[in-house]
């Protein structure tokens, strides 16, 4: 299963990482800033994204035991989002034995 995550979490890390690169090559996300926030689905598509931050990074900070590399990653999220979200857990998932249950790379300590 640990095997399967590692490819899957992979590819999902590969796949955002090529839509952010070709989505900024097309738009400059700094000269439509403002006029985003006008487009209700793109505010909800914000809180969406927050929530879910919330979320990950309870998880991670109950994992991580060090405040520097709880702020580290926190950060990450804030300024990376999925990318950042999708590469702590690949940590996560290559700092277990492919013979590791998936329950051992949810609540095992990383500390």
């Amino acid at each position: 299963m640990i095997w399967f995550l590692r490819v899957f979490f992979t590819s999902l890390w590969l796949l955002i990482t090529g839509v952010i690169i070709r989505t900024s090559l097309q738009s400059n996300l700094f000269e439509i800033g403002g006029d985003l926030l006008e487009i209700p689905w793109m505010v909800a598509t914000l809180w969406d994204f927050y929530i879910n931050i919330a979320i990950i990074a309870v998880w991670m900070w109950i994992r991580e035991r060090r405040l520097p590399v709880r702020l580290a990653w926190l950060v990450s999220f804030l300024l990376l989002g999925s990318i950042a979200t999708v590469a702590y857990v690949l940590v996560q998932l290559f700092s277990v034995s492919p013979q590791a249950s998936v329950r051992d790379v949810i609540w095992s300590d990383t500390a």
